[in-house]
């Protein structure tokens, strides 16, 4: 791809901290990072990404073999909060390393801006691919899945943060997980 991108955030990419490490620079609010909201979509504890042995740390290591995160899937009528953010090409392949097991899917018709800004021209969204909803699910089956507290701050206080009220209305329309929040990280995070 050769051209810059917006993509529409709808978990951890809501904080610009974890936002900027991945793009290799800051955000810059109200110029390429703008809360927006995404019609048709609905947040899901849904995505698993197996762990190896001793790649996570804390003192629930041993409940776990599969960490679970954000997703989205379809829903007609639905409409989620978030961010959108402006990623240049060779950023993209970054963003595209760092959500592995994602598909992103044009949602421009779907996106409208909650603050002032620039034109938003494309917009796409990561959707997770079913081989990582299949590992939520075996992980969660088998009682082996788990939300790492990090994780589950982060995305909490990034939306706190975003706008007043954007923090509970984000929780209002997340489906609570159906697995637990784990004080179990991965390494070096």
């Amino acid at each position: 791809m050769s051209e810059s991108i917006w993509v529409f955030g709808y978990g951890s990419l809501v904080s610009p901290t974890s936002l900027g490490g991945t793009l290799g620079r800051d955000p810059i609010r109200g110029v390429d990072f703008l809360a927006a909201e995404c019609d048709g979509w609905e947040r899901r504890w849904n995505y698993g990404m197996p762990v190896a042995e001793g790649a996570l740390v804390g003192p629930d290591v041993d409940r776990i073999d599969v960490v679970v995160a954000l997703g989205v899937t379809e829903v007609d009528g639905a409409c989620m909060n978030g961010i959108v953010t402006l990623v240049h090409p060779d950023e993209l392949v970054r963003l595209g390393a760092r959500e592995r097991n994602y598909d992103r899917v044009d949602v421009t018709d779907g996106v409208r801006l909650l603050e002032d800004g620039p034109d938003v021209g494309r917009v796409v969204t990561y959707v997770p691919r079913q081989v990582a909803l299949d590992i939520y699910l075996d992980g969660r089956d088998r009682g082996r899945a788990g939300i790492e507290r990090r994780y589950w701050n982060l995305v909490d206080g990034a939306f706190d943060a975003l706008l007043p009220g954007q923090g509970d209305r984000y929780r209002a329309t997340t489906p609570p997980p159906d697995v637990p929040v784990v004080d179990a990280n991965r390494a070096g995070r």
